[in-house]
């Protein structure tokens, strides 16, 4: 066998190696793009889910203590003369890229509440926010149904404060970090008169 034909082979080996670890290296990429592609849906069906919560609770509580018929009634209440509106649209479910939505019926008939139709496995299974507690450990993604029931709604379903707004002052302080309350918050002295 000549030197040449040797460098050739040796070449040529060397080239399917490379060629290899491209591929396994394009592959593990694509992996890592899926999943990251995955968890900004997660995060919009979070989002969408959450606002059609946040509306079916307004339309709610805006009188009659009556569920929508439909997702349009969030768009316009048909209850008013005016034009009320608890959403400014209707959200796509963005794992299906379908506008259908799985509806929970109230027991009035109307839709306390909407989760998305896919099956799939989903990847964030903990650290929820409270108002999503229920899908800790979520097998799919349709198990993720975002619901309001007055009756079991222990906190109410807050939406983030206008910037510049400080919050309404809570009954009971912080006691700041580190500092364990226990017992009656003690009152504040009342300063004494000046003579």
């Amino acid at each position: 066998m000549s030197v040449i034909s040797r460098e050739r082979g040796f070449t040529y080996i060397t080239v399917l190696i490379a060629v290899a670890f491209i591929g396994l290296g394009l592959a593990l990429a694509g992996e890592v793009w899926q999943t990251a592609r995955m968890r900004d849906k997660e995060v919009e069906l979070l989002y969408a889910g959450n606002q059609y919560r946040r509306a079916i609770q307004r339309y709610f509580a805006s009188g009659l203590n009556q569920y929508p018929r439909s997702l349009e009634d969030l768009l316009k209440d048909p209850r008013k003369p005016g034009t009320e509106r608890y959403l400014r649209k209707l959200y796509v479910d963005p794992l299906t890229g379908n506008r259908e939505w799985g509806l929970v019926k109230a027991p009035d008939g109307g839709i306390m509440g909407v989760y998305s139709l896919s099956e799939d496995k989903p990847i964030k299974v903990a650290g929820f926010a409270f108002e999503n507690r229920e899908f800790e450990g979520a097998a799919k993604y349709s198990d993720w149904k975002f619901v309001y029931n007055p009756a079991s709604q222990q906190v109410p379903i807050t939406q983030p404060l206008p910037q510049g707004t400080q919050p309404l002052p809570s009954s009971q302080p912080f006691p700041g970090p580190g500092i364990m309350q226990q017992g009656p918050v003690p009152q504040q002295l009342p300063a004494p008169e000046v003579k």
